[in-house]
């Protein structure tokens, strides 16, 4: 698979009209266009609210997302149920928590389509899911194995949603758990080591590879890469390039076996709270090629590379204002040119 330049994004954009945030998307990622979120809406479209509805013991209302079960017990039996069932519509994203979702799939109905490679969509991974909520010991799910695997459970069904929905455009879709958490692992910290990572990102992704998705894991922080290039099931990492790139070599040697496995990797190189507008395409590029150069010269082939190589902004953009998140998907819309072009 040659995906060359190919540009996505990440996810959350700043805006609070989900048509103009389409505009947008539709215009600077033609290719591999994605649903926003739009956490400036609505805090039910935040990080972790926006995938809760119907997951054990999580309510959303006026004070935010909360672990509350009436009755923890009853309440898994029930989502266990539903769960066997493979019940997808239990576990959709409501207009509620997901406009921009809505939004994008009434676009696409009207939509020239000929230009779209990939659907881009994306779900928030389990670790970082599960350490934003906490019980009422004030410990994070994170340390509760049975609620940890209940959420993990009814992360990829809201994927295996996601992909049923849009499944009518007749597009390959790439399925994106967003894990910044991953950047404690190792730490003394967290509960979570590399060989959780591993089994939870091979299960995870078990259902989703049947349904013939490609799936991508993305950490905008530092992590120990070789986690996600080792996880079966794992097509696509992305990872923050503008700050990271000189760390994420040094995995070359787990990096070149998940290239031949058919890995992509995707270089968050535009920036985001470092952007400016005086940053070139030909500036971004010339530093993805010094990493592909270390990369080569480690033993990496630069024709699979350039093959493999896709490209995002850094992070999410959903706490900059507007301006800015236009400029920066400009500037990812031009580079992606430039590497198609250029390199």
């Amino acid at each position: 698979m040659n995906v060359k330049g190919l540009a996505t994004g990440v996810g959350s954009l700043p805006f609070r009209d989900a048509q103009k945030a389409i505009d947008l998307i539709l215009r600077s990622v033609p290719c591999a266009p994605f649903w926003p979120q739009l956490p400036k809406c609505d805090m039910r479209e935040g990080m972790i609210a926006q995938f809760s509805e119907n997951l054990p013991g999580l309510k959303v209302d006026a004070q935010g997302l909360r672990f509350a079960p009436a009755d923890k017990e009853k309440e898994l039996e029930a989502f266990y149920g539903k769960f066997i069932e493979q019940d997808l519509s239990y576990f959709k994203l409501s207009p509620d928590f997901a406009r921009g979702l809505y939004a994008f799939y009434q676009r696409l109905k009207d939509a020239d389509l000929s230009k779209i490679e990939f659907i881009k969509c994306q779900v928030t991974g389990p670790f970082t899911f599960c350490s934003g909520i906490n019980e009422p010991d004030g410990k994070s799910i994170l340390y509760d194995k049975v609620l940890m695997q209940a959420m993990v459970k009814g992360l990829s069904m809201k994927a295996l949603w996601q992909l049923d929905y849009f499944k009518e455009f007749g597009k390959k879709i790439i399925m994106f758990f967003d894990e910044p958490y991953l950047t404690t692992v190792g730490s003394a910290y967290t509960p979570v080591n590399r060989n959780d990572v591993i089994n939870v990102f091979s299960e995870l992704t078990e259902d989703l590879k049947a349904s013939g998705c490609l799936v991508g894991i993305h950490c905008c922080g530092n992590t120990d890469w070789s986690m996600l290039a080792d996880a079966e099931g794992v097509d696509i990492i992305n990872f923050d390039a503008f700050e990271f790139q000189e760390r994420f070599v040094l995995y070359a040697d787990n990096l070149n076996r998940f290239l031949k496995k058919g890995g992509i990797i995707c270089w968050g190189i535009v920036p985001t709270q470092g952007y400016n507008s005086s940053q070139t395409p030909e500036e971004l590029s010339g530093k993805i090629k010094s990493g592909l150069d270390i990369l080569v010269k480690k033993g990496i082939d630069r024709e699979l590379l350039l093959e493999r190589l896709m490209i995002s902004p850094a992070c999410g953009l959903g706490t900059l204002d507007e301006q800015k998140a236009e400029g920066i998907l400009s500037l990812l819309n031009q580079t992606s040119a430039f590497i198609r072009k250029n390199l």
